[in-house]
C-alpha cells in the first residue's frame, strides 16, 4: 500500500485574479453611491474639521497601515509555506525511494 502523495488527487485551485486596472478602480468609484462608507468620512471632513473626524481619520489611517502590514506578513508566510511544502514533497519522495529500496532488499 502506497501512503505517499501519489495516491491522493491533487486539487487544482483557480489562479489568482489580476489586480484591477486604474480605469477599473476609477469606474468602480464613479459607480459607488454617495452613502458608501468610504465617502462618508470625506463628507464629514468637508462639513467641519472637528477633533472626532480627525481621530476617525487617524483611526482609518492606522487600520489601513495595519492592513498593509498584515498583507505583507501574509505574503511572507505564503512564501515560507511554499518552500516548506517543496521541502516536504522532496522528503516524501526520498522516503518513498528508501522504502522501495528496503522492500527490494527484504524480498
Amino acid at each position: 500500500m502506497n501512503i505517499g502523495s501519489k495516491s491522493k488527487k491533487r486539487v487544482v485551485l483557480p489562479s489568482r485574479p489580476e489586480p484591477p486596472t486604474v480605469d477599473q478602480i476609477l469606474d468602480d468609484i464613479s459607480k459607488a453611491s454617495p452613502s458608501d462608507p468610504v465617502f462618508s468620512i470625506l463628507d464629514r471632513m468637508g462639513q467641519n474639521s472637528s477633533p472626532p473626524v480627525d481621530s476617525e481619520v487617524e483611526l482609518r489611517f492606522q487600520q489601513c497601515r495595519r492592513y498593509l502590514e498584515l498583507n505583507e506578513q501574509l505574503k511572507e508566510a505564503q512564501s515560507r509555506l511554499r518552500q516548506q511544502r517543496e521541502e516536504l514533497q522532496a522528503a516524501g519522495e526520498q522516503l518513498d525511494r528508501e522504502v522501495a529500496e528496503v522492500k527490494g532488499q527484504v524480498q
